[in-house]
C-alpha cells in the first residue's frame, strides 16, 4: 500500500514540473508570448495601434566613442 502511494506521489510531482502550455492548462488558459499589447480591438474586428504603447528605443550617438566592442581574450592579436 505504501508503494502505491509513493508512485502516485511521484507521478503528481512529475506532472507539476511540466511546462504549462495552452494544451495542458485549463480550457480558458492563454499563455501568450510575454509581451504587452500595442493597441486595442474595435467592435468591427480591426486593431488600432496606440502610439503611447509602442516601444521606443533610445540609442545614444556613439561617434568618437573611445571604447571598442567586447572581443574575446582568446582571439589572435595580429589579424592580416
Amino acid at each position: 500500500m505504501c508503494k502505491i502511494w509513493k508512485e502516485q506521489y511521484l507521478c503528481k510531482h512529475r506532472a507539476s514540473l511540466n511546462i504549462l502550455t495552452s494544451k495542458t492548462g485549463p480550457r480558458n488558459y492563454y499563455k501568450g508570448k510575454n509581451c504587452l499589447s500595442t493597441g486595442r480591438h474595435t467592435s468591427k474586428g480591426k486593431y488600432i495601434l496606440i502610439a503611447e504603447k509602442l516601444v521606443k528605443y533610445v540609442v545614444p550617438d556613439l561617434t568618437g566613442f573611445p571604447l571598442k566592442p567586447y572581443v574575446e581574450h582568446s582571439t589572435p592579436k595580429n589579424i592580416p
